[in-house]
């Protein structure tokens, strides 16, 4: 079973003990993130619901941040379960639609300039 990738601290723009949620490392768009369940659980259907409505409050949140920092209409969510690890991606659409977004060739995140500025918009969200 394949594990997520270690995000780099700089990259991460919120954490609590449940979840963190941090820039992707191979975005395919800027502002690329993944809002990640700490606790191993190998599908979203595993999670209570209590659990489930946080970890939906958090991408909510994590969509809004993104869609602010970026003048954004959309977010995509992407909800992919090969590594058996729960994990929403967040994907911003700037001037693509639909699954063109998804044809970027991802590169691996060097420049983190950006986590601040999410800081900052994620944590004046109401939680």
């Amino acid at each position: 079973m394949e594990d997520l990738l270690t995000p780099p601290l700089e990259s991460i723009y919120y954490e609590d003990d449940r979840v963190y949620v941090c820039l992707a490392s191979f975005p395919i768009t800027q502002g690329h993130s993944v809002v990640v369940w700490k606790e191993r659980r190998e599908d979203i259907q595993t999670l209570k619901r209590e659990e489930y409505e946080y970890l939906m409050d958090v991408v909510e949140m994590s969509r809004k941040a993104l869609r602010e920092l970026y003048g954004l209409e959309k977010v995509y969510l992407l909800y992919l379960d090969e590594i058996k690890h729960v994990h929403w991606h967040l994907v911003p659409r700037y001037n693509e639609e639909g699954f063109n977004v998804l044809n970027h060739a991802p590169e691996q995140i060097t420049d983190f300039s950006d986590v601040l500025k999410l800081k900052s918009v994620f944590y004046t969200e109401k939680f």
